[in-house]
């Protein structure tokens, strides 16, 4: 898997990584180079995400934003997308790394269809507490020309800010910047991959943890549909399962360290958020034999370190 996209010169912080994180968890944080924004705009827009995303998009209301998978037509993840429901214009929230991507696969699906697709050029802000500002119907609203989406409330808030500089974040909505070292620890504690470095094409949706929130099963046809609805439909079995790691001593693991359990790898470490004061957590895609509870073994050159498989997100008492 690859590096997060568009860091460009994205410092580990900007002074002090345990104060950023505890302003992303308890008040407000943003990040920039995170997220990248497309749109599907013109009379057909909806009905052809209809069939191509595994969210029920037509099944939305104007105004709603929901999460989805982009899977190609065996079932293996494309994209993990929000979705931001419009009248005639649905935006997808997706990484600048995979927005190339995403882009050249929704357009290979356009065919005959009334609707344009396009990146917004707008500067694009992740904005993680819960002291960020609401959009109205706690959906995605446009005022005077900028556009805040509400991505996720549970367990910690985030949101999108398209069309604000970093000057207005700070000084009008009273919230500061944070360096990778935070924006990492909160993903992983709340158990928010990022596809490409913490999922990649070999992941089934079902390893995520997301299908809940991410799939309609009753809309009909859609990319993949064969093979989520039949996992689904046997219990939701997978090899793998997308997992916190906890490690129980003072120990930083870098992403790639190994995951041991019971004397074989287990997975890898994706992402590692090492700014909560309490202690460092990862993700990692681990063997379904590793419950959550399940005590464990990361390795790497320094040497072998106990550390604690959770579910994600990660329990509230953590944090």
């Amino acid at each position: 898997m690859t590096a997060p996209p568009d860091s460009g010169d994205w410092p580990d912080s900007f002074g002090d990584a345990a104060e950023e994180y505890r302003a992303g968890r308890h008040r407000g944080a943003y990040a920039g180079g995170t997220r990248a924004l497309l749109w599907a705009e013109g009379p057909d827009s909806v009905s052809f995400l209809q069939g191509i995303l595994s969210q029920d998009v037509a099944g939305m209301k104007p105004g709603q934003a929901a999460r989805s998978f982009l899977l190609e037509p065996r079932g293996k993840l494309q994209d993990l997308l929000w979705v931001l429901r419009g009248e005639e214009r649905v935006g997808l929230v997706t990484t600048p790394a995979r927005l190339p991507a995403t882009l050249a696969a929704l357009s290979r699906w356009k065919l005959r269809v009334a609707a344009e697709l396009t990146a917004d050029p707008r500067p694009l802000f992740e904005v993680w507490g819960p002291d960020a500002p609401v959009p109205p119907g706690n959906g995605w609203a446009v005022e005077e020309g900028a556009m805040a989406a509400e991505l996720a409330v549970f367990p910690m808030r985030r949101r999108l800010s398209a069309g604000r500089s970093r000057r207005f974040l700070e000084e009008e909505e009273g919230i500061r910047p944070m360096g990778r070292l935070a924006y990492d620890t909160l993903r992983a504690e709340a158990g928010e991959p990022l596809m490409g470095v913490d999922l990649d094409e070999k992941t089934i949706p079902q390893e995520t943890g997301l299908v809940k929130e991410a799939v309609s099963f009753d809309k009909g046809c859609f990319l993949g549909q064969e093979l989520t609805a039949r996992i689904d439909a046997r219990g939701g079995r997978v090899n793998r399962r997308l997992r916190s790691v906890r490690m129980l001593h003072a120990a930083v693991p870098p992403p790639g360290a190994q995951v041991e359990y019971g004397g074989r790898t287990a997975g890898v470490l994706t992402t590692v958020g090492s700014a909560n004061p309490r202690g460092t957590t990862a993700l990692s895609l681990l063997h379904r034999s590793v419950e959550p509870g399940t005590e464990v073994e990361v390795v790497w050159e320094k040497g072998r370190f106990p550390a604690e498989a959770e579910e994600v997100p990660i329990p509230s008492r953590l944090v």
